[in-house]
C-alpha cells in the first residue's frame, strides 16, 4: 500500500488525536447520502456494495493494512508481521470461499471466483506491477484509501494508475497471445476440502517462515500497532490491530462475493474511469479487444455508477476519508519533491499497465484469485515479491526512504 507518513520518527507512536467533526460529517453524509441515492437510481444490491467499499477503506486506514509497506520491511530487514497478518486474511478468505464456489452459489444467488489464465502475461504483468508498489508508493487498495485519507502525492500515482490501466487493456489482446497454460482452479481440479487444506498449509509455512527469519535477524517478534486508545475508543479511533484488518477484510470480501456474485477487485474500474472520456472525445474505444467482452462493453455505455467496481472504490475513498477524520490525521500536504512526484508518475504508470497484462492487482489477483483457489493468484505473488524487491532497491534513487522497522501510517 502507500506511504503515508504521520509525521513522527520510525516506531513511535503518534500523540493521539482528536477526532475532526467536520471530515467525519462530510465522509459521513457522502456514504450514507450516496447510498440512499444509488438505492433509489440502481439498485438496493448496489447501494449495500457501495457500503461495503466504505467498510473496506475505513478498514484498510485503521488497520494500517499496508500490502507494500509489508513486503518493503520483510524485504529489507525481515520484519514479518505484515506478511503475516495478509496470511490470516487469506486463510479466512479460503475457509469461506472454497465451500460457496464448489457448491457454485452462495444465500441462492450463482457465484464464481476470478480465475485467470497462467502465462507470461501475468508473470510480467505481476513483475511491473511489484516495481510499481515501491515507486508509486500504493498498491490498487492503496492508492484509494491513502488518497482518500489525504495524502496527495497517491493522488498522482492514482492519475498515472488510471492512465497505466488504460494502455494496458490497449495491449492486453498482444499479451494474452503469448504461452500460457490457461486458468487453473485448484477448487476445481483438487475439490474444495483438498485445496483448503493445500492452501492453509502454504499459509502457515509463510507466516513461520517469517517468524523464524524475524526472530533470526531480531532476536524477537515486533510488537503491533500502539495506541494509547482503548476498547471503543480504539475502534473508532484506531489503530487496529493488523489482524483485526486481517479479519475484517477477508469477511467483506466475502460478502462482496455474496452481493456482487464475484470477489473484489479494483483496478478494471480503472480503465473505465480512462476509457469513458477518450470514448467521448471520439477515440474508438469500444472496438479494442478488451472491450469486446458483453460485459465490459456494456459498462463503457452505462452509467460509471452501475459499474459494481467503480462504485465500491468510490466507498473505499469515502470510507478512509471517514476513518481519517474520526483517527484526526486528515491533513493534506500539497508540496511534494520533485524525486518523490517522477516516482509516483513512473510507479503509477507501471501499477496500471501491470495489474491489466496480470488479469489484476494485489485485490483481484492476489486477495481475490487466491481466495478463488486459482493458480494464477499465486504466480502473481511469487513475480509481483520479486518485483518488489527490485523496487524496493530503486526508492532511493527517487529519494525514497527504505525504512528498516514497519513505521505506524495509514499504509
Amino acid at each position: 500500500m502507500a506511504d503515508i507518513t504521520l509525521g513522527r520518527p520510525s516506531g513511535i507512536p503518534a500523540p493521539d488525536r482528536t477526532t475532526d467533526p467536520r471530515v467525519v460529517a462530510v465522509a459521513a453524509l457522502l456514504l450514507l447520502g450516496g447510498a440512499v441515492w444509488l438505492t433509489d437510481a440502481v439498485s438496493a444490491r448496489q447501494a449495500a456494495l457501495y457500503l461495503v467499499g466504505g467498510a473496506l477503506g475505513l478498514t484498510l486506514y485503521h488497520a494500517l493494512f499496508g500490502f507494500t509497506s509489508s513486503f518493503r520491511v520483510f524485504i529489507s530487514d525481515r520484519r514479518g508481521a505484515g506478511i503475516r497478518a495478509q496470511m490470516v486474511m487469506l486463510a479466512l478468505a479460503c475457509a469461506l470461499f472454497f465451500p460457496a464456489l464448489a457448491a457454485g452459489e452462495l444465500f441462492g444467488q450463482p457465484v464464481a471466483g476470478l480465475v485467470a489464465p497462467v502465462g507470461v502475461s501475468v508473470v510480467f504483468g505481476a513483475f511491473l506491477f511489484g516495481v510499481g508498489m515501491q515507486l508509486g508508493g500504493g498498491c490498487a487498495s492503496g492508492t484509494l484509501y491513502t488518497a482518500g485519507g489525504g495524502n496527495t502525492r497517491m493522488i498522482v500515482t492514482l492519475v498515472f494508475f488510471i492512465v497505466g490501466s488504460v494502455v494496458g487493456a490497449a495491449h492486453l489482446h498482444w499479451w494474452s497471445a503469448l504461452p500460457s497454460i490457461g486458468p487453473v482452479s485448484l477448487v476445481g481440479s483438487l475439490g474444495a476440502l483438498p485445496a483448503l487444506a493445500l492452501n492453509l498449509a502454504v499459509f502457515a509455512a509463510i507466516a513461520g517462515g517469517t517468524v523464524v527469519l524475524e526472530r533470526r535477524r531480531h532476536g524477537a517478534l515486533r510488537p503491533g500497532n500502539r495506541t494509547a486508545h482503548r476498547g471503543w475508543q480504539r475502534f473508532v479511533q484506531g489503530p487496529w490491530p493488523l489482524i483485526w484488518g486481517g479479519v475484517a477484510l477477508a469477511v467483506l470480501n466475502f460478502a462482496t462475493l455474496a452481493l456482487a456474485g464475484r470477489p473484489w477487485g479494483i483496478t478494471s474500474a480503472f480503465v473505465l474511469w480512462g476509457a469513458k472520456p477518450l470514448d467521448a472525445l471520439g477515440f474508438d474505444v469500444a472496438f479494442w479487444p478488451y472491450f469486446s467482452a458483453p460485459e465490459r462493453a456494456a459498462s463503457l455505455e452505462n452509467s460509471i455508477f452501475q459499474d459494481i467496481t467503480s462504485v465500491m472504490n468510490f466507498g473505499i475513498i469515502l470510507g478512509a476519508l471517514l476513518a481519517a477524520g474520526l483517527a484526526g490525521r486528515f491533513a493534506p500536504v500539497w508540496r511534494v519533491p520533485l524525486r518523490s512526484l517522477a516516482a509516483a508518475v513512473v510507479g503509477g504508470l507501471m501499477l496500471g499497465y501491470g495489474a491489466r497484462l496480470a488479469y489484476g492487482c494485489n485485490i483481484g489477483a492476489y486477495f481475490s484469485g487466491i481466495a478463488s483457489g486459482s493458480l494464477h493468484g499465486w504466480v502473481w505473488l511469487v513475480a509481483a515479491l520479486a518485483g518488489n524487491v527490485v523496487g524496493t532497491r530503486l526508492r532511493p534513487l527517487f529519494g525514497l526512504e527504505v525504512e528498516k522497522t514497519p513505521r505506524e501510517t495509514a499504509c
